[in-house]
Parts: structure tokens; sequence; C-alpha cells
């Protein structure tokens, strides 16, 4: 399972979702990738103004907001053979 975070350089959003997304990896065993979306102008038009963004297995499931309880759901879903379904506030 992988979980990927678009964000970027001093985005204190950013941070605390890193870190939230970090708990539930000590939980649970996952791929993490961070990604700076300054580094890639097709990402940056993008999510710009969407940061962070958290993805599952490539579908976005968070945007600028994580919750631990949420995310370790999700991931126990993905785990068990569900995938993601989006959200009308996960429209990337």
């Amino acid at each position: 399972m992988r979980v990927d975070i678009y964000s970027k350089p001093r985005c204190s959003l950013c941070e605390k979702a890193l870190a939230v997304v970090e708990e539930v990896r000590a939980r649970l065993p996952f791929e993490l990738y961070v990604t700076d979306i300054l580094q890639s102008p097709e990402l940056f038009e993008t999510w710009r103004n969407d940061i962070p963004v958290v993805l599952i297995d490539g579908t976005p499931a968070f945007k600028h907001r994580v919750e631990a309880p949420v995310l370790e759901a999700l991931l126990r879903e993905v785990m068990n053979g569900t995938p993601i379904a989006k959200t009308v506030g996960q429209d990337g």
C-alpha cells in the first residue's frame, strides 16, 4: 500500500498532515512518499491551492487536513480490498 503527500516547503498544514500520517504509519505499515510540488510545474498547477494532498494508492483521499482516525479507517479498508471512493471534497 502506498501513501503520497503532495506538499511544499514552509507549509504548516503540510507539516501537520505529515505528522498525522506518520502517527498512523506507526500502527499500520505502508510506503510513504512526500513530493514537493514546486519541483514539478504540472503538480504545482494541479495542486497549488489544495496542499497538502494525501493520496492512497493514487487516489486523492484528503486535502488541506488529515484526520488520523479517518486515514486509519481508509487504510484498513484498502488493506481488506476495498477501493477508495472519492467524496465531494476529493475532486483532484
